[in-house]
């Protein structure tokens, strides 16, 4: 005796499975209520567990920073770490060196100097502006910007360019100071 397979079920059609997509994502949508929170609600407390420490005469505070530009959030928020020292009366000093190095360059933009291809690109840029006009210090290594082609004269101005000795007098220098050394690196 003989039998016969029976035929294959005829594949859905493009508009069938487009239909089946649109009720799948209607479905995943009903699962969780969206906004689990509406917009203005706390996620997070807000107690300060440490003292607002301001600096006292003389006190210096050092922010070495090694991280690529926007490859990281390192790079920027060691510039706002450093900021805020400077706001609270530190002698705050910035030292990009190798890959950091190129933070400080004025070249950055797209498709010209100063543009931002995307929001935020500038975002380093106008805060080593904003340290720089507020009193604090930068420093640039020269050997940094020359592993990356990158030259003296595209540096934001009033960076201060460095021997790559430098790098290490500098943390000598700052750390007999009695300095806090903020060491940011990023791979």
């Amino acid at each position: 005796m003989t039998t016969t397979a029976p035929a294959p079920a005829a594949a859905p059609s493009t508009t069938e499975l487009d239909e089946q997509v649109r009720a799948n994502a209607a479905a995943s949508l009903a699962e969780i209520p969206h906004p689990s929170s509406p917009k203005g609600t706390s996620l997070y407390g807000s107690t300060k567990i440490f003292p607002d420490h301001q600096a006292e005469p003389g006190e210096s505070y050092l922010t070495l920073v090694h991280g690529i530009a926007h490859e990281s959030s390192v790079s920027f928020v060691a510039i706002l770490q450093a900021t805020r020292a400077l706001r609270k009366g530190y002698d705050s000093v910035l030292y990009f060196y190798g890959p950091g190095s190129l933070n400080a360059l004025a070249t950055r933009g797209f498709p010209t100097t100063g543009d931002s291809a995307f929001p935020g690109e500038q975002n380093i840029n106008g805060s080593i502006e904003t340290f720089i006009a507020e009193g604090g210090t930068v420093y640039c290594c020269r050997f940094g910007l020359s592993l990356h082609g990158a030259r003296e004269e595209d540096l934001i101005a009033g960076v201060v360019p460095c021997h790559p000795l430098d790098v290490q007098d500098a943390l000598i220098h700052y750390a007999r100071k009695g300095a806090i050394i903020n060491s940011t690196y990023n791979l």
